[in-house]
């Protein structure tokens, strides 16, 4: 049987995805989830920087990492320059200060039209989940399980829950320029 729900699930899973990638983009605060997609290649394998220790922002501009372990100090040093968040480490012992600077013009222009093609990215994917949910419908209308009508009226549901996300996703993208065109 056909289960819009489903499918509307799937949706809040794309946008779940999303928002992930939205909240480590660097705008102009310390953020430790700014660090979230950033791995580390330690102990043969790639982790990220929150099992290897602990973050912490004691302020607006600056995210600490307490190291755990000495010998990772260098290889979190040599993945955060890698990363392209544009912070450079300072090291002290086994803590890693990482000075959040002011964005600059041409990085907030940057940062909108990487938030624009995340968000569109987001808008594709959950526009293919609204086209796997059609398919399924024809399908079930070819073995004759639902009625046309049937089919229409689910299509329609379908559709009203492809446009709420999707315009979801147009308010968080444009919240999000808000939040980085402050200065």
């Amino acid at each position: 049987m056909f289960d819009e729900k489903s499918y509307g699930s799937k949706m809040d899973k794309a946008i779940d995805v999303f928002l992930k990638e939205l909240s480590s983009l660097r705008t102009g605060r310390a953020n430790a989830a700014m660090l979230d997609l950033v791995k580390v290649d330690v102990y043969g394998q790639q982790m990220p920087i929150n099992q290897i220790g602990s973050i912490t922002t004691p302020e607006p501009r600056m995210i600490n990492i307490q190291v755990w372990d000495t010998n990772n100090v260098p290889l979190l040093d040599a993945a955060i320059k890698k990363s392209d968040l544009g912070l450079n480490p300072q090291i002290d012992g086994q803590l890693i200060r990482l000075p959040i600077p002011e964005l600059n013009e041409e990085r907030r222009t940057e940062l909108k039209k990487l938030i624009k093609s995340i968000g569109e990215k987001c808008k594709v994917s959950i526009r293919n989940i609204r086209r796997e949910a059609n398919e399924d419908l024809k399908k079930l209308l070819k073995s004759k399980e639902i009625s046309e009508d049937d089919e229409k009226s689910k299509e329609k549901i379908i559709q009203t829950i492809t446009d709420n996300h999707v315009k979801s996703v147009d308010e968080k993208v444009s919240l999000k320029e808000k939040e980085i065109m402050t200065i």
